[in-house]
């Protein structure tokens, strides 16, 4: 079976601008980061990122990123709304279609099935029609003759998603409280890229349940140690609230100097030295 374990850079040179871009994870909670930070360490723009958004969206549109946004939030979980994010929005530097958190879960199951659309009836009733005039309402064919949004799949160019483990096929586990769809998104990306805390050899002890991504939605596998800093990725580690506080209170120009002019191992060395400074 085919190795496929990659390095960030071997992920990000698969990419091109102006894909639509899949980002698993939820808020502040185990999101790639590491590989988002490897992308924003390319050239790659005009992305259209589909994502229950955190710092991964905040990151990329205060980089000038991202095109088009699909999400139901931004946010950093101890801090409601994710403030890059916030300042990108207001300056409208990018589109944003605005959805309900369940229609954006059937739009993920949509495309993981290779369905055009799927009837939801969240969002009607709410202006969620009205910021989208695009959505659509089909009405039952049988007796009932209800009425569903069609809520349409969300297709990607590619997905990232970070788990706890995975092996070197391409089967990814998670060890913590929530799947957070990552398993969706790679399912709806015509490739996926999964990085991990760990590479396992293999899962022969593990509990079934926790064995969330199957190698054949897998393209490629990063072995990424505190891959999600400095989001949480319990129970191996917690959010870095200190780190995530000084990101939200940093205007852009000086958090991205200081933390990502250089590669991954320079972002860790500069996150340590911020902390010992805290001291």
């Amino acid at each position: 079976m085919t190795d496929k374990t990659m390095t960030p850079e071997d992920v990000v040179s698969r990419l091109r601008s102006g894909m639509t871009l899949g980002i698993g994870g939820w808020g502040s909670r185990r999101k790639p980061m590491a590989l988002v930070r490897a992308l924003l360490r390319s050239d790659l723009t005009d992305l259209t990122v589909i994502s229950y958004g955190g710092p991964d969206v905040g990151l990329l549109a205060a980089a000038g990123r991202i095109r088009t946004l699909v999400a139901a939030f931004a946010t950093l979980d101890s801090i409601p709304l994710e403030p890059h994010f916030r300042a990108a929005r207001q300056r409208g530097a990018f589109e944003l279609r605005e959805i309900d958190e369940a229609m954006f879960m059937w739009g993920l199951q949509a495309a993981a099935h290779r369905l055009p659309f799927l009837p939801v009836r969240s969002g009607l009733g709410s202006d969620v029609m009205r910021v989208n005039p695009a959505l659509r309402t089909v009405t039952s064919p049988y007796e009932d003759g209800e009425t569903f949004v069609a809520m349409p799949a969300l297709r990607m160019d590619a997905a990232l998603v970070h788990l706890h483990r995975a092996d070197r096929l391409g089967n990814g586990q998670y060890l913590g409280p929530d799947p957070y769809f990552d398993d969706l998104f790679c399912e709806a990306a015509d490739s996926a890229y999964v990085s991990c805390e760990r590479i396992v050899d293999d899962f022969a002890s593990a509990v079934p349940q926790t064995l969330l991504v199957k190698r054949h939605s897998v393209t490629g596998v990063v072995e990424a140690p505190n891959g999600a800093h400095f989001t949480s990725c319990a129970p191996d580690y917690g959010r870095d609230e200190p780190f995530q506080k000084l990101y939200a209170t940093t205007p852009w120009p000086q958090f991205a100097e200081r933390f990502l002019s250089g590669d991954e191992k320079t972002y860790r060395s500069a996150v340590h030295s911020w902390h010992e400074e805290q001291q």
